[in-house]
């Protein structure tokens, strides 16, 4: 049997309070500071992955390190830990290891938490690439945006993520703006994408200045805090969330009837798969990082395949192609854990339009 093990960890303190009972009852800061001395743990057997040309079985194994522990803590303190659950892994007999959430970001992004350990390690990044791309896309057609009429903003743009994510977008839309904090690699990659493109993108580090005009955002950073709040967007603003913790504010969703907030990545798995973890998902649905992970075993593919900050767009084909040969697909659109159905996108595009209306 093809497996495999997928790292997760703990977004924040109230998922720890939520496992744990009556040890939830304590101060966030002081449960949280307790976690650091607790060992990896085994999560949950995953079985069910299969399509016509494979088979594969695994394990989510848990990290326990919230994300702020994970950015305030020393490095090598944080890449022990989740080495050491990379050895849990390899200990339950798991031949390739996905990095999910902060464990794929923390340090060198994967490539010394693979030269500790003997089997194959992937941060999943190139399929979430590809689905938060697809997704967006087919998101704001559904709106009624024409992509080549379009501005789109990266908020993120110089992560790993986020650096393929818009100079695939620069291929389809009017304009680009390319939103981080540092401003020599912003520089360097709108260079870069004029070059691929003839596109040539805005860039700046004031967030809520470039979203004010945006029809299509993609946001991918690694900011623990949301960033992102109601009054940034514009009506009928399509915006794909890849960030976990989540770039957008829960206000945004309450306040904003009139923008769609998307998860980005979620993808249908084949088979009859069973995670026997409640991660927020419905039956048969996961995260595009944990499906490149499964599909890479079903392929009997155990090689480092997603590692470090300079993701390729090869990497992104190469990996779309074998989704589509596994069965793989983008599963409708998600918004803070609830499903979006076409007749809702209907009502939100429907609102947009009044508001602009208005506007004008």
């Amino acid at each position: 049997m093809n497996t495999f093990a997928f790292m997760i960890h703990p977004l924040d303190v109230k998922d720890i309070a939520r496992k744990f009972g009556p040890l939830g009852k304590l101060p966030p800061r002081v449960l949280e500071g307790l976690f650091k001395y607790v060992p990896p743990v085994k999560v949950s057997k995953i079985t069910g992955v299969a399509s016509e040309h494979g088979r594969a079985e695994g394990w989510f194994v848990g990290c326990p390190l919230t994300a702020r522990l994970m950015l305030e803590l020393p490095e090598e303190f944080v890449m022990r830990k989740i080495i050491a659950t990379g050895r849990l892994a390899q200990k339950l007999g798991a031949k390739i290891l996905g990095l999910g959430a902060f464990t794929s970001v923390v340090g060198d992004a994967g490539i010394t938490v693979a030269k500790a350990l003997d089997i194959a390690v992937t941060t999943g990044n190139s399929y979430t690439v590809a689905m938060a791309v697809e997704g967006a896309r087919e998101a704001a057609r559904m709106m009624g945006h024409d992509l080549k009429k379009s501005h789109a903003v990266v908020v993120g743009a110089t992560g790993a993520i986020g650096r393929v994510c818009a100079r695939l977008l620069a291929r389809d839309v009017r304009s680009l703006t390319l939103v981080a904090r540092e401003k020599s690699r912003l520089d360097e990659l709108a260079r870069r994408i004029t070059y691929e493109t003839g596109l040539a993108p805005r860039v700046t580090s004031d967030v809520k200045h470039a979203l004010s005009t945006a029809q299509i955002v993609i946001t991918v950073t690694s900011a623990v805090d949301t960033i992102i709040d109601a009054e940034d967007l514009m009506p009928g603003a399509v915006v794909c969330d890849v960030s976990r913790p989540r770039n957008v504010s829960r206000q945004v969703a309450e306040k904003r009837r009139d923008v769609l907030v998307i998860e980005g990545g979620v993808v249908q798995v084949p088979g009859e798969v069973n995670f026997n973890f409640n991660f927020g998902f419905p039956p048969g649905l996961s995260y595009a990082c944990m499906a490149e992970t499964m599909m890479l075993a079903m392929e009997g593919r155990y090689e480092n395949f997603t590692l470090g900050r300079e993701l390729t767009i090869q990497q992104v084909e190469e990996i779309t192609a074998l989704a589509r040969k596994h069965g793989f697909r983008l599963a409708g659109f998600r918004s803070f854990e609830k499903a979006v159905s076409q007749e809702e996108i209907a009502r939100i595009r429907e609102r947009a339009r009044e508001k602009l209306q208005m506007a004008y």
